[in-house]
């Protein structure tokens, strides 16, 4: 037991004896920084560029560290990204040996104090021209002077939106000295592109590459090359988003259209529905025109909106044409013989355009609605019989007219029985006549009809053709579409 506090009790005075030792440490460090900086900055003016020789190059290493993607404006072509950027550079006026300071190789002091490059982003965005962030920088005792500044840039970018939403962005983030030339300042890439590794993944865009180049420029302002770094931000656009929430709906909207040409004609609603879907696809359209800036390259699913907008309102119109012919009555014209070999022998057999009861297995239904038609050889012969018959019938009535007076004349004999044959044949001139009428009348009802239902076959056929027709339409613009951005 006196053992084992013993060992305790060494322990505990050996962190406390260590405890003071550190603290005395840094004591002394602290002491030492104070010194120190109270030496350095005695006479030092962050006013001048830190170098001996005025005409020696001061070279600054730049380092860009993407973070977040904030925002892309694709209406105004603004990106706005926050980024971390790292400049070092080297001050002549900064050192010290670090052997006098107790080995005290840094110090951290605010960035106003010392002399900072006017590198800036030259192609900003923002209406805010504030200073940049004033952090501390690292000084070392060899003069090397870093300073990490996060910053939160809005920078131009030139926005194709022509293969929305499967679209690709690259936008430029180019710095470089304001005032100071390539002679007086040079900028050098700390890595061959941008710093992706603390990147936080964003919800529209994946990052395919931040490379970096420098370019040394001379403007037409002044004779002396400027340099400048430019780091391009290689964006792909995820389309999960805008394929369900804008080329989806469009498509299942257009395969709905072509059904307009199904409805049956006495339903009433070919048309509303062809305008029902233009007025949706309208709106869709208006979605897309307030993302989309207004330039002259339609994006591609706007190319697909007024595509489909086209097909449409044709659709709506040969539907408007195909009522016209469906609803010809006893007033129209017969139908065509070349539309008659055409549309109703061959059309209608490709299609499977058949009428109401007929079907490709039933003959006899098809001798009876050919009885139906004006001009069939076999119904003319029983009109023909008929009348015939008919007038078979008025022959014998004359026949016995003849007679009656015959013998009259011969035996005068006035009698009923002379009467009432008389009277019985005038009766079958009258009922004669009567049904002669009803039949002509049938006969043309039967024609007219017969006529109607051949325009509202054609109408019926045509409508098949144009289902099939578009149908195919949409198909192959979807599968173009999507082609396209493949």
């Amino acid at each position: 037991m006196k053992r084992n506090s013993l060992s305790s009790f060494h322990v505990s005075l050996w962190l406390l004896f260590t405890a003071v030792i550190l603290q005395a440490v840094e004591s002394a460090k602290g002491k030492y920084a104070h010194m120190l900086f109270n030496e350095l900055f005695e006479d030092y003016s962050n006013a001048l560029r830190p170098v001996e020789d005025t005409d020696k190059v001061l070279n600054v290493t730049l380092q860009i560290t993407l973070s977040q993607i904030k925002d892309m404006d694709e209406r105004n072509q603004i990106l706005s990204a926050y980024l971390w950027i790292r400049q070092s550079w080297y001050d002549a006026y900064l050192k010290w040996d670090k052997d006098k300071y107790d080995g005290l190789d840094s110090i951290r002091i605010p960035s106003n104090l010392v002399w900072r490059p006017d590198i800036v982003l030259y192609n900003k965005a923002d209406d805010d021209f504030s200073e940049p962030v004033n952090t501390n920088v690292v000084l070392r005792y060899d003069g090397k002077i870093t300073w990490d500044a996060p910053a939160i840039t809005k920078s131009s970018c030139v926005v194709d939106v022509s293969y929305f939403p499967f679209d690709s962005q690259q936008c430029n983030l180019t710095f470089g000295s304001w005032t100071y030339n390539g002679n007086q300042v040079d900028i050098i890439n700390s890595l061959d592109s941008g710093d992706l590794s603390d990147f936080v993944e964003d919800v529209e865009w994946e990052i395919h590459g931040m490379p970096a180049v420098k370019n040394v420029i001379t403007y037409g302002c002044c004779s002396e090359p400027y340099p400048d770094v430019t780091f391009t931000l290689i964006l792909k656009r995820k389309s999960s988003f805008y394929i369900f929430n804008l080329l989806l709906p469009c498509i299942l909207i257009s395969f709905l259209a072509p059904l307009g040409f199904y409805l049956p004609a006495d339903s009433g609603e070919k048309v509303s529905l062809g305008i029902t879907v233009l007025l949706a696809l309208t709106v869709f359209q208006l979605m897309v025109a307030e993302i989309m800036p207004p330039s002259e390259n339609i994006p591609l699913i706007g190319k697909y909106y007024i595509a489909t907008m086209t097909m449409i309102t044709a659709s709506t119109a040969l539907t408007i044409i195909i009522m016209n012919l469906h609803h010809c009555g006893s007033e129209a014209k017969p139908v065509p013989q070349w539309a008659r070999v055409i549309i109703l022998d061959y059309m209608s057999k490709i299609f499977f355009v058949y009428d109401v009861g007929e079907n490709c297995t039933s003959p006899k239904r098809e001798k009876e609605e050919e009885c139906k038609l004006e001009g069939d050889d076999k119904c003319q012969r029983r009109h023909k019989e008929v009348r015939n018959h008919l007038s078979n019938r008025n022959d014998d009535c004359d026949l016995k007219e003849k007679l009656n007076g015959n013998l009259s004349k011969s035996y005068g004999v006035h009698g009923e029985n002379v009467r009432e044959t008389v009277n019985c044949c005038s009766c079958y001139k009258m009922l004669i006549k009567n049904i002669e009428y009803i039949a002509n009348c049938v006969r043309d009802h039967k024609a007219n009809r017969a006529k109607g239902i051949e325009w509202k076959k054609v109408a019926k056929v045509m409508d098949r053709f144009f289902m099939w027709i578009f149908f195919i339409m949409v198909f192959f613009m979807s599968v173009l579409v999507i082609g396209k951005a493949a």
